[in-house]
């Protein structure tokens, strides 16, 4: 018979028969399924090559021969139409039923679920502070591609994100969240997950360059209230060292060395300068930006600081490798801990700081060492391990081997640095505020 709206009801069980399906006269393959359970289910049954397959289209009922629109708005053909597109695709060689089951398979593809893969991937290959920014980045920017299925993802959901996270957190955000996103997508792809990176296309906001140099009362202001606890201490070292914010957040008291400065030989007929050691920190070159092994000279009030941190122990009961943090790394709770610094400030300025980040602090130190205390521009850009410079005498075979470049210069200039530091954080409050004035 002919499966129609008005004959539905005729396809009926006989006597001691629990299964069958009734197939349509004219549609090849098509039929309802009935069950002595009372279930009623349409189902399409077609051959691939020499194998049967069969595939079930949902309840067989009246209603299911009018076209209509699904749950998403899209419309739904009437069961008869399409049964006669499936056919039409299996004459065309598609595997209607194999592709059924690859849907469902990538419905629990969702971004929120091979973002979890992505981050264990990450974790095991990038250093703790880029790991950081990426789980930023993965679980909080983009938590609005949470439900989408990673294969659905368009152009137009990345543009839509990034253009509000521009909005939102400003055009730098947005751009690396974007490049995070580019790499989420790449790596889907060598999964075997994604198929193309819809990121590729979006619009890169133009950034320039930030020139933020904090003023000595800035500079009085977040010594004054940094406090000593990890976050506090982590940017004192900080301003007195010049050196990154992910590189003093995950220090390890293996990095904390004696280290010797080398023999220097005299000039102009002077005396040789012996050779003495000096307390610094020693950073292999995986825990460096640029993968370079590099030599932190610590100055009297920056091993003071370091001196006081407590030896804490793991659950275990052994020593803790990492000097600032809980758990298995180094600090992270930066972004809680700046604004209740920030309240701090702005409840003795009288107003909020001028924004500042972390970063301000090397870029800081950088600009008063050149301006103020004529330390030259190479031992600067060694102190700072900025490899590209050629300022800095890193490039090249130098860089490469010699680690200890202008060490002695550097122990020299952090000193001073300290010293002048010190005068801006202790200067007397009358003299500071008339220089905030100013």
């Amino acid at each position: 018979m002919k499966l129609t709206a008005k004959n539905l009801h005729q396809a009926q069980l006989e006597p001691g028969v629990s299964d069958k399906i009734f197939f349509d006269d004219e549609i090849a393959g098509f039929g309802i399924r009935v069950r002595a359970g009372g279930s009623r289910n349409w189902v399409f049954q077609y051959m691939l090559g020499d194998k049967q397959r069969r595939m079930s289209l949902g309840p067989a009922t009246p209603e299911s021969f009018k076209s209509r629109k699904g749950p998403d708005g899209k419309p739904l053909l009437g069961i008869r139409d399409r049964v006669m597109q499936l056919s039409l695709d299996v004459k065309h060689g598609k595997d209607p039923q194999g592709e059924k089951v690859e849907s469902r398979t990538r419905a629990s593809d969702t971004f929120e679920t091979v973002a979890a893969d992505y981050l264990a991937a990450k974790k095991a290959s990038t250093r703790p502070g880029t790991y950081e920014e990426t789980e930023r980045h993965i679980l909080k920017h983009a938590r609005p591609l949470n439900r989408l299925q990673v294969g659905k993802i368009q152009r137009r959901d990345i543009a839509g994100l990034l253009g509000t996270i521009r909005t939102n957190s400003g055009p730098v955000a947005a751009n690396r969240v974007r490049s995070t996103l580019s790499d989420f997508f790449a790596w889907s792809i060598g999964e075997g997950i994604a198929e193309l990176n819809p990121v590729l296309g979006t619009n890169k906001t133009e950034e320039t360059s930030r020139e933020r140099v904090l003023k000595d009362f800035e500079l009085r202001l977040i010594w004054k209230h940094a406090g000593n606890d990890d976050h506090g201490t982590i940017l004192k070292l900080m301003m007195l060292t010049g050196q990154r914010a992910d590189e003093i957040a995950n220090l390890s008291r293996s990095e904390l060395a004696k280290v010797e400065v080398p023999k220097k030989r005299g000039e102009d007929g002077a005396p040789d300068l012996p050779a003495y050691e000096i307390d610094a920190i020693d950073l292999p070159a995986e825990r460096t930006k640029n993968k370079r092994p590099h030599i932190v000279p610590l100055s009297a009030p920056a091993k003071a600081l370091l001196d006081a941190r407590p030896l804490r122990a793991n659950g275990d009961g052994k020593p803790r490798e990492f000097v600032f943090g809980i758990g298995q790394r180094g600090f992270s709770g930066w972004s809680r801990s700046k604004e209740r610094l920030d309240e701090r400030i702005a409840k003795d300025l009288g107003r909020p700081l001028e924004h500042w980040r972390p970063h301000d602090l090397r870029r800081t130190m950088s600009t008063k060492m050149n301006d103020e205390l004529d330390v030259l521009p190479h031992v600067v850009e060694a102190i700072l391990n900025h490899v590209s410079s050629v300022q800095s005498g890193k490039k090249g075979v130098g860089g490469t081997y010699n680690k200890a470049l202008y060490l002695r210069e550097r122990v020299v200039a952090l000193r001073r640095w300290a010293d002048h530091l010190a005068h801006i954080v202790n200067e007397q409050p009358e003299k500071a505020a008339a220089t905030a004035e100013a």
